[in-house]
C-alpha cells in the first residue's frame, strides 16, 4: 500500500499491529471453546471475560451491559429487532438502521441542510407508543456529530410525561456509534444513552466483531437463539480472538484521541482549502462545526461523482462517493436526498476519510491529484 493514498478510513481501517498480536495467540494455541469445562478452556473463558470488562471500562459500562456481536449491523438488529412499539429515527441513519426500523412502524425525522438532528423534532416524532429513538452519533457519510445529550434529555422528559400519565410503555435511546471511535467521546452516561453500538472494523480492530452495550434495565429479545451465550440474547460459539482484538484496539483508539484527532482536523482541512480554493463551485456538506475530524465531503457540480472514484484509483488514491453499502447497490445516497442537495450536485460527491494511514506528504499529494483529475473532467464535458 506503499503507493497508494487511502482516503476511505470510514469504511474500513487496517488492523492494528498491536491488535494483531493480541489476537495472534488465540487463532492456534488457545484455540479451545470457552463454554468447555477443562483447564485451557476455562482459562480462555477468563481471558475473554477480561476482554469483556476493558470493553466496558472504555465506554463507562458494567461488563455485563455488554453483549458481543458479529459486528455493527448484528448489533443494530439486535437493538431495534422486536421492540413491540413505535420506533423514531433520523432520516440520515446507516442503511442498517432503517431497514431495521422498517420492520415496525416507524418515523423518520428530519434533519438541517448540515445534515443535524434538532431534539425538537425527534420530540414532535415521539408518540405514546414510542419504544425506541436511534440516532447516530455521526453520520458515516457526510460527518455531521448529533446532539445525542439533548436528544437523551428529550427522552428523560417524555419517560416523566408517562410516569405521569400512567403510561407503563418504555422508551430506550440507541445510538450507532460505529464512525466515533477513537475520535469522539463515546462514554454511554456522558451521550445519555440506553444501548450504543460498536463497530471493531471501524477502529483498527478486526472486521465483524461488534458490541451492543445494553443498560440493565433494557429488555430486548434475542435475534439469534442456540446455546445461550452473551445472557441469551446472542448465541453461537464466542469470538475470543475478535473480542480481545477489539478491546485492545478501542483502549488504543481512545488513548490516541484527542492528539488523533486534532492531526486528521489539520489534514482535513488542509484538503478542504486546496480544493475549494482550486474549484470555488465546489459544495462542502455536513456541519463545520459539528464534523468528524475525518470526513470530507466534497460536491464538484456536473461531474460524475463515480467516474472520479475510479479516475483517482488509476492515479493510486483510493476514495468513495459515499457510504460502501450505498455504492455497491449503486443508488443515489439517501444522505444527500434528505439534506436537499440537488440531483447535479449530490452526483459529482466524493466522501474523503482520513486516518491513521493519511501523512502531511500523502495529503499534499492527494490534494493535487484530486484537483488534476476533477480539472480534467471540467475540461472533458466542456
Amino acid at each position: 500500500m506503499s503507493d497508494e493514498i487511502y482516503l476511505d478510513h470510514a469504511a474500513a481501517t487496517p488492523l492494528s499491529d498491536k491488535v494483531y498480536a493480541a489476537m495472534q495467540p488465540y487463532f492456534r494455541d488457545a484455540f479451545y471453546n470457552p463454554s468447555s469445562p477443562y483447564a485451557p478452556a476455562v482459562q480462555v473463558r477468563k481471558e475473554y471475560e477480561t476482554a469483556r470488562v476493558r470493553l466496558a471500562a472504555r465506554i463507562g459500562a458494567r461488563p455485563a451491559e455488554i453483549i458481543i456481536t458479529a459486528g455493527a449491523t448484528e448489533s443494530i438488529n439486535l437493538a431495534l429487532g422486536d421492540t413491540g412499539g413505535h420506533i423514531v429515527v433520523s432520516a440520515i441513519e446507516h442503511e442498517s438502521v432503517l431497514a431495521a426500523a422498517k420492520k415496525s412502524e416507524c418515523t423518520l425525522v428530519p434533519v438541517s441542510a448540515e445534515g443535524r438532528v434538532s431534539p425538537g423534532e425527534v420530540k414532535k416524532a415521539i408518540q405514546p407508543d414510542t419504544t425506541l429513538v436511534s440516532i447516530a452519533l455521526a453520520n458515516g457519510e457526510i460527518g455531521t456529530i448529533q446532539p445525542l445529550s439533548d436528544v437523551a434529555a428529550v427522552i428523560r422528559e417524555e419517560r416523566a410525561r408517562r410516569l405521569e400519565d400512567g403510561n407503563a410503555t418504555p422508551i430506550y435511546f440507541h445510538s450507532d456509534a460505529s464512525q466515533g471511535a477513537g475520535l469522539l467521546d463515546v462514554h454511554v452516561a456522558r451521550l445519555g444513552v440506553d444501548m450504543l453500538t460498536l463497530n471493531a472494523g471501524k477502529a483498527y480492530g478486526p472486521k465483524q466483531v461488534g458490541l451492543l452495550f445494553v443498560e440493565r434495565s433494557v429488555r430486548l429479545n434475542a435475534q439469534i437463539v442456540g446455546g445461550g451465550q452473551e445472557r441469551g440474547l446472542r448465541s453461537g460459539t464466542e469470538n475470543v480472538a475478535g473480542t480481545i482484538g477489539f478491546a485492545t484496539a478501542l483502549e488504543l483508539a481512545e488513548r490516541a484521541r484527542k492528539e488523533e484527532s486534532a492531526r486528521l482536523a489539520g489534514l482535513r482541512d488542509y484538503l478542504e482549502n486546496e480544493l475549494v480554493a482550486a474549484f470555488p463551485e465546489a459544495v462542502v456538506s455536513g456541519d463545520h462545526n459539528h464534523r468528524l475530524a475525518s470526513h470530507l465531503h466534497i460536491s464538484f457540480p456536473g461531474l460524475d461523482g463515480e467516474r472520479l472514484v475510479f479516475l483517482l484509483e488509476n492515479r493510486g488514491v483510493l476514495a468513495a462517493t459515499g457510504s460502501a453499502c450505498a455504492a455497491n447497490k449503486g443508488t443515489r445516497s439517501h444522505v444527500l436526498e434528505t439534506i436537499g442537495l440537488a440531483p447535479e450536485i449530490a452526483d459529482g460527491s466524493l466522501r474523503l476519510s482520513l486516518g491513521r494511514l493519511s501523512s502531511e506528504e500523502n495529503t499534499k499529494r492527494a490534494a493535487k491529484i484530486i484537483a488534476e483529475e476533477v480539472k480534467n473532467e471540467y475540461r472533458r464535458i466542456g
